[in-house]
């Protein structure tokens, strides 16, 4: 299985950390070039830490990692992948500096579509927001999207920002099952283990999607 997260726009700012090193990045050798050219010199290069540190928005709060069983934060370090504006795609792991950058899709989609093809994923959930799903885009026959609504006097609309909190809350929950999911079906079963929700299955090329519904109150 292969989690895709996005980035977060809030991060903190450690006051004291690791040095910083390109080349210990993960996928250095598709996107080191690019992240070399992207990486200005008014960066803290001294105070990096890992990114599950750096990134602070709601869906990390929600994923809560540093609270993560040692096996399910083993599992989430081989599964899950940040698409960044700065580094293109991070393992959990890697040490980042804090930074900000609006994303340049066409910039990364080649590399990172390259990147991540190689990891030959059998089975792929999508919890990106909209900005970062460009960047690359998954066989959707094996992929499913997440999707949250709210559900308000019986009718159904979407959820912006408070999205992030349900995904990275999602995203937890699959890394503390023993046995992940690999198909739409199994992991339509987890996600009812905490949520309300329905599955669209995928067609022509669109991907799957599990719709997370949250009723108000």
């Amino acid at each position: 299985m292969l989690i895709l997260l996005p980035p977060s726009e809030g991060k903190n700012e450690p006051v004291s950390g690791k040095v910083f090193t390109l080349r210990n990045l993960s996928f250095h050798g598709h996107l080191g070039s690019i992240r070399s050219s992207l990486i200005s010199t008014n960066l803290d290069l001294k105070r990096c830490r890992p990114a599950h540190e750096i990134y602070s928005g709601v869906l990390y709060q929600a994923l809560d990692w540093k609270s993560l069983p040692v096996m399910a934060a083993r599992r989430g370090e081989k599964s899950v992948v940040v698409i960044s504006a700065l580094f293109g795609a991070l393992r959990m792991s890697d040490v980042i500096p804090t930074y900000k950058l609006k994303i340049s899709t066409s910039l990364w989609k080649n590399a990172v579509g390259n990147a991540l093809e190689e990891l030959d994923s059998d089975f792929v959930v999508d919890c990106r927001s909209s900005t970062y799903c460009g960047v690359w885009n998954p066989d959707p026959a094996k992929t499913v999207a997440v999707r949250v609504f709210q559900i308000k006097n019986g009718k159904r609309s979407i959820i912006t920002h408070m999205s992030k909190k349900y995904r990275g809350e999602l995203t937890r929950y699959l890394l503390l099952e023993k046995v992940a999911p690999s198909t739409p079906a199994a992991l339509k079963v987890v996600a009812s283990k905490h949520f309300t929700c329905e599955l669209v299955k995928s067609e022509g090329k669109n991907p799957a999607y599990l719709d997370l519904l949250i009723k108000e109150g």
